[in-house]
């Protein structure tokens, strides 16, 4: 379709406008939801016009800042491009942007790191303030108003519930052929009125294929064509492919025990190179038939679709490098019924994470040797990025398990200290830890026997004496023996670094 085919509904074409009009009819102290969920689905146009305005309103001495709720991490000519003309006066609930990080832990832009679970709870409960306007990109508008979703899910439907006035963006860069993919299930509902949610396989459909829109709320439609913003993945090092062995060796063991069945169970994946690495592990292993029930469809999710070792993938959003995102547009319909995108209040919904018995796998900064897992701060108080769905999917998975190299920065860090420096997933939600040295079963340990495992297991051989020596100590010196610890002295391992920019203690 051409941009103008993508805009079927006779009612809208009157509203068709360019992006800079658009933008003029947002406030300056707005609340916008934006569509948009790990730079998939987000508006392009908009955001970029309202950074103009906004940076033309600094210059002539007015004050301009708006608040921007998403679904997680968007794009550079959104994020960016506001935190850039210090547009943002707030944000939540994930970020990902450099500009914006940097601005956050300057304290110039204020930042809510949430569950992805509960955003959409929230903005309906009300705790989180009026929505003043929608910002949403979708791929088609149907002659009878009807939405078809982009390349993302997310929040949307509770923006375009909830907000006051909806700007849409019809991007005709994404594929005709996700039309049919989405699954909107509008079934959710608040307290005392909820009630169990009919999905018990990750291929069931409970929803319908389009949004819903109240038409008098649009005040604006834009048309563009412009790609998400993609990343590509590093090509699977050493560090990855022997954590993706272990994690294999790990799957195989509990297939052989009867814990889990030949084909696994629903599979999460965090983002980034070490979980894509294990997902491609998965091409090789012995396990078919497999599902997937996640935040997100990464390369190696698409290859292993591809091989039809999996049979189908549930999420909420794209997050693709280029390569992958040109092949997965131009081949979208073979994939249509291999994949449905859902909004992530379902994708990340506790009871279905519970009921489906997802194996969870995320990453982490570091992981203390009692499991506590730090997995947005660095040195305890310099946000990274965010929390996102890793909780939701940890506290409630059949197999909650998180990974990392054992060292970072050149092998100046350790991943393992004594004392997570800020802990967003605490043991009792941590069950196996992985790094390249090897895989820590931690179910049914006490902490002195994990902190035993971990270091013994985990720990990369430079830090393991270091760390062997603090845990006898903390034994023969701790206020109390149950998970003994020194406080002072664990966290001077992150002072050491602030300091020296190094964890080590050999000079090197």
């Amino acid at each position: 379709m051409t941009e103008t085919r993508r805009m079927n509904c006779e009612r809208l074409r009157a509203r068709v406008m360019s992006a800079e009009d658009a933008a003029a009819l947002i406030a300056s102290g707005s609340t916008i939801g934006m569509s948009g969920f790990t730079g998939s689905g987000y508006p392009k146009a908009v955001p970029l016009a309202l950074a103009a305005r906004i940076e033309a309103e600094h210059a002539a001495g007015n004050p301009f800042g708006v608040r921007v709720w998403t679904g997680a991490s968007t794009g550079p000519e959104l994020d960016g491009a506001l935190a850039k003309a210090d547009g943002v006066e707030f944000r939540l609930p994930y970020n990902s942007d450099p500009v914006a990080r940097e601005k956050i832990n300057r304290g110039e832009m204020e930042y809510f790191d949430m569950h992805l679970s509960q955003v959409a709870p929230m903005a309906w409960q009300g705790f989180l303030g009026p929505l003043d306007t929608a910002v949403v990109e979708v791929t088609a508008v149907r002659p009878d108003g009807a939405l078809i979703p982009s390349s993302s899910v997310g929040n949307n439907k509770t923006w375009l519930d909830r907000a006051g006035q909806i700007i849409l963006e019809v991007n005709s860069w994404q594929s005709a052929a996700l039309e049919g993919m989405h699954d909107i299930y509008y079934g959710t509902a608040l307290p005392p009125h909820r009630v169990p949610i009919p999905l018990v396989r990750p291929d069931d459909r409970i929803g319908e294929p389009c949004f819903r829109c109240d038409l008098d709320k649009v005040v604006a439609v834009v048309l563009t064509d412009a790609p998400d913003r993609n990343l590509p993945f590093a090509a699977p090092d050493a560090v990855a492919r022997a954590i993706a062995g272990h994690l294999l060796e790990f799957f195989r063991h509990e297939v052989a025990k009867g814990r889990l069945p030949a084909s696994l169970l629903p599979l999460q994946s965090g983002v980034g190179n070490i979980a894509n690495a294990v997902l491609t592990g998965l091409l090789d292993g012995p396990f078919d038939d497999m599902t997937a029930y996640t935040e997100v469809i990464q390369d190696g999710m698409l290859d292993l679709l591809s091989s039809g070792k999996l049979r189908m993938a549930s999420a909420t959003a794209f997050s693709l490098s280029p390569e992958a995102a040109l092949a997965l547009n131009a081949d979208m319909a073979r994939f249509r019924g291999k994949m449905i995108l859902r909004p992530q209040e379902i994708s990340n919904h506790p009871e279905l994470i519970r009921r489906l018995g997802c194996i969870a796998m995320n990453g982490l900064i570091e992981a203390d040797i009692y499991g506590n897992v730090n997995s947005t701060h660095v040195m305890g108080s310099r946000i990274q990025n965010g929390i996102g769905g890793s909780g939701d999917f940890a506290r409630n998975a059949f197999v909650s398990i998180f990974m990392t190299p054992s060292t970072a920065k050149g092998g100046r860090i350790s991943a393992i200290v004594p004392q997570a420096s800020h802990v967003d997933h605490i043991n009792q939600d941590v069950q196996i830890l992985v790094t390249e040295q090897g895989l820590a079963d931690l179910r049914g340990l006490s902490p002195k026997q994990r902190a035993q495992t971990i270091i013994d297991t985990c720990a990369h051989p430079d830090y393991r004496p270091a760390l062997a020596d603090y845990f006898q100590r903390a034994r023969e010196k701790s206020y109390g023996q149950h998970a003994p610890s020194l406080l002072n002295e664990a966290l001077s391992w992150h002072q050491r670094f602030i300091e020296t920019g190094s964890m080590r203690t050999d000079g090197r």
